[in-house]
């Protein structure tokens, strides 16, 4: 998928992937090492040094962004990674936060908080997750493409959307 980005990127510079914040943010102290990881594919997390402006930074195109760098700006296609944050199991879709980043601030404290009130921190934490995804796959204005880390979710999807494959 991050090939077929890489090439609707070559036309006009608007063409970009991103990803739940599933992973850690290893390569900001260790330059060089890949942040994601999945099967034989490895990428890194966006450029530290453009800040915002990663999404229009020519070079980004090499680069995954997360939530935090891309809500609020549209580009034309969008190449989304969904994370173990959200599996479908069951025909139903479950959210958990364990699986996100530790570095990721917008589930911070979640491990706390559900002891107090686990009900009201489960919800909460399902409309972060939920949301995060809703909100990446609406950055792409022409074209949104995803890919699911977990095989059991690819299926439930793809048997309702169709698809074209990337594997």
């Amino acid at each position: 998928m991050h090939e077929f980005i890489r090439e609707k990127n070559a036309a006009n510079n608007k063409a970009r992937m991103v990803a739940g914040y599933c992973w850690d943010w290893v390569s900001k102290k260790s330059p060089g090492a890949s942040d994601i990881r999945i099967g034989d594919y490895a990428a890194t997390w966006n450029l530290d040094s453009h800040g915002q402006a990663w999404i229009i930074h020519p070079e980004s195109v090499a680069q995954v962004g997360c939530i935090h760098t891309s809500q609020g700006l549209e580009i034309d296609h969008v190449g989304v990674i969904v994370g173990p944050d959200l599996v479908v199991r069951n025909g139903q879709v479950i959210t958990d936060p364990s699986k996100r980043s530790k570095m990721d601030k917008s589930v911070f404290g979640w491990k706390k908080r559900s002891k107090a009130d686990p009900v009201a921190t489960a919800v909460q934490t399902d409309r972060i997750i939920k949301n995060t995804y809703r909100t990446l796959m609406t950055r792409g204005q022409k074209s949104c493409s995803i890919y699911f880390t977990d095989s059991e979710t690819r299926d439930y999807f793809k048997a309702r959307l169709g698809s074209r494959s990337y594997e």
